[in-house]
């Protein structure tokens, strides 16, 4: 059983309040309701207005998000409109892909450090690749995410923070393809837009 199958049959157990908080880490976070989590994700035209704006790549590799770039440098994806709040609607791109693969969290963001959460493997904010995820808890994600941000060759460690490096794959992926370039072209400057973040070193 995968880690991600083995939270979910946890998460069962618990109260199910059928919603779930969808902009983690936001200062006003939205509650999506699981049924309307189950519509969005069925709804062919939406699916395929989300599968336009990630760029999918290999198995193994990143999928870049080539639309709507957060603060924190996470994919953002307006799945629909809906009354209230401006950003009613608007989703993790991350988060959208995961349930997209495995299916719809009932519950997520309501325990604070102990509550279920999705974690980037990839330590790339924009990635949409559901490989690269998994669920972990926000305590272990904050532990893993000082950990790795010492790795100079780490996503974390780019001098653009975040964002910044999320909008330059972005724009880079958006330049090749109106360019015209085949997948290896668009892969080159996939990795110039990365290496223009590495922080400098003597070594």
């Amino acid at each position: 059983m995968s880690v991600a199958s083995g939270l979910m049959l946890e998460l069962e157990g618990l109260p199910d309040r059928g919603e779930q908080l969808a902009l983690l880490g936001d200062r006003r976070p939205v509650r999506v309701p699981a049924d309307l989590w189950r519509r969005w994700l069925s709804d062919p035209v939406i699916v395929a207005r989300f599968e336009s704006k990630r760029y999918r790549r290999g198995e193994t590799q990143c999928w870049p998000w080539i639309g709507a770039i957060s603060s924190t440098g996470h994919a953002s994806y307006r799945a629909a409109s809906l009354p209230g709040p401006s950003r009613r609607g608007t989703v993790p791109a991350h988060l959208f892909a995961f349930q997209l693969a495995h299916g719809v969290i009932t519950r997520l963001g309501w325990t604070a450090t102990d509550d279920v959460t999705v974690c980037h493997q990839c330590d790339y904010a924009a990635c949409t690749n559901p490989g690269h995820m998994r669920l972990g808890t926000n305590a272990t994600n904050r532990i893993e995410y000082v950990r790795r941000r010492r790795n100079l060759h780490s996503p974390l460690a780019d001098v653009r923070g975040a964002a910044g490096r999320s909008h330059a794959i972005a724009e880079a992926v958006r330049e090749g393809l109106r360019a015209g370039d085949d997948a290896a072209a668009i892969d080159a400057r996939i990795h110039a837009a990365e290496d223009a973040g590495k922080p400098l070193s003597l070594w």
